[in-house]
């Protein structure tokens, strides 16, 4: 006689032969096959032996998921190691993070000790500069609370740093390739003695050494007196479809020499050609593109 039981991670079958109750359990979650026997009188009732197939079985199922359990959930990440994303940050993504007026986080500025070593974060990121070796972080901590209890998006031009307030800006560039980036930092870490700062993969990926780990970098930190944001930008268009915006997006930075930013707001993606350093070059590059079918262009502001 044979009775047989199949589970999401299990499957339990009970044959009866004349003088014992075998069970055979394949346990798919560990990887594990187990073999029991109990012995019996074949005379014996048949309800009296079905009830303790019932009885083992349902103990056997509990052990199993508990073992399941308890080998599954090792630390706070579901992962054992990062890794990178399955695909690359789009150019939207991998815009620089938009210096703003920000309020310092009061908890992630208290003195504190990881791995014996103990820090004591900046109160004021004005005037810091640093040189050293960057990494990135990618899907491991993806969707998991940074430091100061936003929550990591490693598509986001974010970093952490062991003891710049919380939340600053830094501009970061490698200097082996010249390329630079400013991200928003919100977050604790690398601990490592060997690295300065860890990025998000959308920076790492920007920089140009995603797929190294680390690389040799220069930061600076950035605020409202000495960033983008005091300069002149154009808005030049706006549209729904994102493909079209960056390909006119590429076209106006070879055509004018000038970096672009597109925002999007809803919707809405809006083009913004800029920063320009001179106010009286913006006035000069906005004539010249409402000459050149960009009628509705505007300055978008002037600090």
């Amino acid at each position: 006689m044979l009775f047989r039981s199949i589970g999401t991670t299990t499957c339990c079958w009970c044959a009866l032969t004349p003088d014992k109750l075998w069970w055979h359990i394949d346990d798919y979650a560990n990887g594990r096959l187990w073999y029991y026997y109990v012995d019996c009188d074949r005379q014996k009732d048949a309800f009296k032996i079905m009830q303790r197939y019932a009885q083992t079985l349902i103990i056997i199922l509990i052990a199993i998921t508990v073992s399941a359990c308890s080998s599954g959930s090792s630390g706070r990440y579901h992962m054992r190691h990062d890794s990178a994303p399955l695909r690359a940050p789009t150019a939207l993504e991998m815009q620089d993070a938009i210096v703003t007026e920000v309020q310092k986080s009061a908890s992630a500025s208290r003195p504190y000790e990881v791995l014996g070593k103990r820090y004591t974060p900046m109160l004021d990121e004005t005037g810091y500069k640093e040189e050293g070796i960057a990494s990135w972080y990618g899907r491991k901590f993806h969707g998991y609370h940074t430091s100061n209890g936003e929550i990591y998006d490693m598509f986001a031009m974010t970093a952490a740093h062991k003891t710049l307030p919380l939340p600053s800006f830094v501009r970061i560039t490698n200097t082996q390739n010249g390329k630079s980036v400013i991200v928003r930092v919100n977050d604790r870490g690398p601990f490592h003695d060997d690295r300065i700062i860890d990025l998000s993969y959308a920076a790492a990926y920007k920089l140009g050494y995603y797929t190294h780990g680390i690389a040799k970098v220069k930061l600076e930190a950035v605020t409202l007196s000495n960033s983008a944001a005091n300069k002149t930008y154009i808005q030049v268009a706006a549209g729904s479809t994102l493909a079209n915006i960056e390909a006119l997006a590429q076209r106006l930075r070879q055509q004018y020499k000038l970096p672009t930013n597109i925002v999007k707001k809803d919707t809405i993606y809006r083009l913004h050609l800029g920063p320009i350093q001179n106010a009286q070059h913006a006035e000069k590059v906005l004539k010249k593109l409402k000459k050149n079918q960009f009628q509705n262009a505007f300055l978008l502001y002037t600090q």
